[in-house]
């Protein structure tokens, strides 16, 4: 199999020296080439056509994110940025999503030369991930315009008399019980979460929980940004909180999202357990977790992501009460693993291409 090229661009050349040992001790990847800022950047994908570019965020003469919009204008590749956890930082790398990147690595804090080698692993495979990505849904994303929450709205009204079934029929199958959504994702999933979330009204009557695979750091900034764009009210999860309908919960970075029964409400239980499928947060502890609720009906939601991170949880769900099951499709999928493992347990309901997920949502609701 021939080998995965890279370039690597980095301002920092103890960064480039860096990250170009820890994937040439890969046997799968050659590195290609280095470059200091964006502008070299362009110069050299245009030269060498890599299959996947490591692009640091923050860096001098052209930034990570301004030389990201002209590699998808002018190069399409698949990128993987490096990103800071500094508020600038996480911003700049919710922006590089919406603007095509592939994925995200972040770099850890403290000493670079003591903590880089935490990363090494995940950076192969988001590597060798992105180069199997379709960089023309990738460039779709850079060229999508974001759509306000007034759109969705003007759109909802429009498709009013398909998207919500008669409460009779909703009844049917919930047994009458009150609804939550669960909704899990990763590779890809910002841009998705947006997608869906923004097109939730704010009335919608169901709590609900996110787990987006993200670290420390990010999770704050990715719940801030959807916040200012949806008409439901999107924060990270605290710990005690009792849980609402017409919010969601994105489940902090580093922390599992579980549930727990206060009186007759069900507050946000986090806590720091040992990973499942590489993660914390993990899909399948929350859909575990949300699982033993009795008297509620489940409403799940499985997006683009690597692995297979919410099956087992699925399954559980669908041994413990009323439930109906939402994949993204193929076509739509930045990644179409997590997708693809829950609807091979045949436990899907719907398979929809990411804009018609909340339309899905809602008929259930």
């Amino acid at each position: 199999m021939d080998k995965v090229k890279v370039l690597i661009v980095d301002d920092s050349a103890f960064m480039r020296k860096l990250i170009s040992e820890f994937l040439a001790e890969e046997s799968k990847v050659e590195v290609i080439g280095t470059a200091r800022n964006g502008i070299e950047a362009l110069d050299k994908i245009k030269a060498l056509k890599p299959d996947v570019v490591t692009l640091d965020v923050e860096m001098p003469v052209l930034d990570g994110l301004e030389a990201l919009n002209r590699i998808m204008n002018e190069c399409p590749t698949a990128v993987v940025m490096l990103s800071s956890t500094t508020k600038i930082g996480t911003e700049n790398t919710f922006a590089a999503m919406n603007s095509g990147a592939f994925d995200f690595v972040a770099k850890p804090s403290g000493a670079i030369s003591l903590d880089l080698h935490k990363i090494k692993k995940e950076l192969y495979e988001k590597v060798m991930a992105a180069s199997r990505a379709n960089v023309h849904k990738l460039q779709k994303n850079a060229l999508n315009i974001e759509r306000s929450p007034s759109f969705f709205l003007e759109y909802s009204k429009i498709e009013s008399i398909e998207m919500v079934k008669s409460e009779k029929n909703k009844k049917i199958w919930s047994n009458g019980y009150k609804k939550i959504i669960v909704i899990g994702t990763s590779t890809g999933g910002p841009k998705a979460l947006q997608t869906v979330l923004t097109e939730l009204p704010e009335d919608i009557e169901a709590p609900i929980l996110v787990v987006q695979h993200m670290p420390p750091g990010f999770t704050k900034s990715l719940a801030t940004r959807l916040d200012s764009l949806c008409k439901i009210q999107v924060k990270e999860a605290e710990e005690g909180e009792l849980i609402q309908k017409g919010i969601a919960y994105i489940a902090p970075g580093g922390f599992h999202l579980k549930v727990r029964k206060v009186g007759m409400s069900w507050a946000v239980l986090l806590d720091q357990t040992e990973l499942r499928n590489g993660h914390r947060p993990s899909v399948d502890v929350l859909f575990e977790s949300v699982s033993e609720i009795k008297d509620l009906a489940k409403i799940a939601v499985i997006m683009t992501g690597m692995g297979m991170d919410g099956t087992l949880g699925l399954k559980r769900l669908k041994q413990k009460g009323p439930l109906k099951a939402i994949a993204e499709s193929q076509e739509t999928s930045i990644v179409f693993g997590m997708p693809k493992a829950a609807i091979s347990t045949n436990l899907i309901d719907n398979i929809e291409d990411v804009e018609k997920i909340a339309k899905a949502i809602i008929s259930y609701c």
